[in-house]
């Protein structure tokens, strides 16, 4: 199983001093990848509850920084880890200008990234930028598409409901070919299709292990109904856990318990299909220290 962290980025911990310290003692530590999320406000009367624990966002989200510029950061002083959005709201920009940037992380990184796409759950950040709810799903398949031919064509051309490009040189390309991995965030029936159909990969997040074995089954369905080879996808699978020193009810892990809990749980999800976790200490830890020595022990007791 491979194993990511979540760089610094929001809280206390949304400091440049934070996201270099972390990132390269995630890079010595042995783990596999970095990722960064996306947020833009912490509305006052939310539009939505947060899809988690009692509907309230935690208090840390107040202070986020952006994803890219975070993993730009962190590309520049590590050397083998990979680099990714869990996930990044594509919707928000113009797939022109995204995948510009997108492609600039690659080549920087040396060819380390990985695109990890979702919808969102806020209609208030939606209304903040500009971009209707309505429809989401339909306009990230158009940028989807938009986006695979910027990055893989050379002459590029898009004629779509949403966007247009005329035909035109867009340069550099991405050193991984024919573009970064892509991989999709989301859990309902529509999304879950859009993953096997299309995509390299689901980001899941820490659910009962049924029903995140039945969720990956559907994507697998959707794969090999599209005649695509389902075992070639990945399962990502991102957990926030705030740590307890004692036991807590089962019921309540990963999103609380021990190191060791939480540990045997992420080591559980590999039977449901997860090849990789990605373990986020921001809500957790307080100090970098913290953060850096309570990965060493998660990642030395998933590698035992």
């Amino acid at each position: 199983m491979r194993i990511g962290l979540a760089v610094p980025q929001y809280g206390t911990f949304a400091t440049p001093e934070a996201i270099v310290e972390v990132a390269r003692g995630a890079d010595s530590l042995g783990f596999d990848s970095l990722w960064a999320a996306d947020r833009i406000l912490a509305p006052h009367e939310p539009s939505d509850p947060y899809p988690g624990g009692d509907g309230t966002m935690p208090e840390e989200y107040r202070t986020f920084l952006d994803p890219l510029t975070v993993l730009t950061l962190a590309a520049a002083v590590t050397t083998r880890v990979r680099l990714g959005t869990s996930t990044l709201n594509a919707l928000w920009h113009a797939p022109v200008l995204l995948a510009r940037t997108l492609t600039s992380l690659d080549v920087v990184s040396h060819g380390r990234l990985d695109v990890g796409l979702g919808l969102g759950w806020l209609r208030d950040e939606y209304r903040a930028a500009g971009v209707p709810w309505e429809r989401r799903g339909a306009r990230l398949e158009e940028w989807l598409d938009a986006a695979e031919t910027i990055w893989a064509g050379e002459t590029v051309r898009h004629d779509g409901e949403r966007w247009t490009i005329p035909p035109s040189v867009i340069r550099p390309k991405p050193v991984q070919r024919p573009r970064p991995p892509v991989l999709l965030g989301g859990f309902s029936p529509s999304t879950l299709e859009r993953v096997g159909r299309r995509a390299d990969g689901w980001l899941a997040a820490g659910l009962p292990l049924p029903a995140l074995a039945a969720m990956w089954n559907t994507v697998r369905i959707a794969a090999e109904a599209a005649g695509r080879d389902a075992d070639a996808l990945r399962m990502v699978l991102r957990v926030n856990p705030r740590l307890t020193q004692d036991k807590t009810p089962p019921e309540l892990v990963p999103n609380a318990g021990t190191i060791d809990q939480v540990a045997d749980y992420l080591l559980a999800t590999a039977d449901a299909g997860a090849g990789e976790v990605l373990i986020d200490l921001q809500q957790t830890t307080t100090t970098t220290d913290e953060l850096l020595t309570i990965a060493e022990k998660l990642v030395k007791r998933l590698r035992a």
